[in-house]
């Protein structure tokens, strides 16, 4: 299941909007869902909700990652700027 984390993880990036990256997701569930029709699964077939599970973890994982990533940007960013004024301040001594 990592491949498939990675795959997903390869089709999305945190600079996409929110509803960009939610259509990637669909785009993956429809293939997912094609997937499982080629296979000849039918609609009570236990392995179809197992796989949706999966994919869903996988996108809340991804999300996830995001989230940090993006949160862990603004602190860079807001940790250069107090620093940036730190040396200001201390060159107006």
């Amino acid at each position: 299941m990592s491949e498939f984390a990675d795959l997903i993880a390869r089709a999305v990036n945190p600079s996409m909007t929110r509803e960009a990256r939610e259509s990637v997701y669909g785009v993956v569930k429809e293939a997912v869902q094609r997937l499982q029709t080629r296979d000849g699964m039918e609609a009570d077939d236990p392995r179809i909700a197992l796989q949706q599970h999966l994919v869903e973890e996988t996108i809340r994982d991804v999300e996830a990652d995001i989230a940090r990533f993006v949160a862990l940007e603004k602190l860079e960013r807001a940790h250069a700027a107090q620093v940036a004024d730190e040396a200001a301040a201390a060159r107006r001594r």
